[in-house]
């Protein structure tokens, strides 16, 4: 079997954000960026350890992004992915994203496309249906547990209310949620050997970019709250028709 996990390039939770040319363009100034959680500690993981129990014999790394994110890239590699694919291209949006993922995928013969949730600087959690679309795949999200047996993936993933079980002949494509797999660290054996393993940059494919991006805004950050005791109901309700906002 042969697994193909699409991985992103974020700025580590802890950066300070800001942009820049009137608020166009993110300010990476500074900034370290990291393999996106979900991608990692979900989706890689979970491929190792199905190339660990010997269910699969090749693990690729996918990522659409320019020279500077190729560090990102080795730390994948360093955990035991066996090599990695550049798109050589920037990141306009979800959709184009998916696409220069599905096109290579098209002629690789992929058995299994895993992907995080979602990431964390955009939230979109829309790359991994998109991929599925393109290649007309079945596709299931939030998965949490994942087991394969011959040609066939039983899913767990998390529904509305609760958590469903279904079973999907591979090829498929899978989004990773928390309770897939466990967080790993690269120890330095994995950190040597990434160093030579395969990462292969590659031209991306023709596309009309579906969005532009008008401004950015910062979150408001926190604001002050108001401490109620709870036998004064009628205060609390007086407050909530007079200062609470819905956001």
């Amino acid at each position: 079997m042969k697994i193909l996990v699409a991985i992103s390039n974020v700025p580590d939770t802890t950066a300070k954000i800001q942009f820049n040319d009137g608020n166009t363009q993110f300010n990476n100034a500074g900034v370290t960026f990291i393999i996106n959680p979900y991608d990692e500690w979900y989706a890689l993981v979970r491929a190792l350890e199905l190339k660990e129990a010997n269910l699969a014999q090749q693990i690729t790394l996918i990522h659409v992004g320019l020279i500077d994110s190729e560090p990102t890239i080795r730390k994948g590699l360093a955990l035991g992915a066996d090599d990695a694919v550049r798109i050589d291209s920037a990141e306009p949006d979800a959709f184009y994203v998916a696409e220069q993922i599905a096109n290579y995928a098209k002629s690789n013969n992929y058995d299994l496309i895993l992907v995080g949730k979602e990431t964390i600087n955009y939230n979109g959690s829309s790359v991994g249906g998109i991929i599925a679309g393109v290649l007309d795949l079945p596709f299931v999200s939030l998965a949490t547990k994942l087991e394969i047996n011959s040609n066939k993936a039983t899913i767990e993933h998390v529904i509305d209310g609760g958590s469903q079980i279904v079973e999907c002949e591979l090829p498929l494509v899978i989004s990773c949620a928390k309770g897939m797999a466990e967080q790993r660290i690269p120890n330095m054996r994995g950190i040597m050997a990434a160093r030579t393993k395969p990462l292969t940059v590659i031209s991306s494919t023709n596309h009309n970019n579906l969005t532009s991006i008008t401004s950015y805004v910062l979150n408001a950050g926190r604001t002050s709250c108001k401490l109620m005791n709870e036998d004064d109901l009628d205060d609390l309700v007086k407050l909530l028709h007079t200062e609470a906002k819905v956001i």
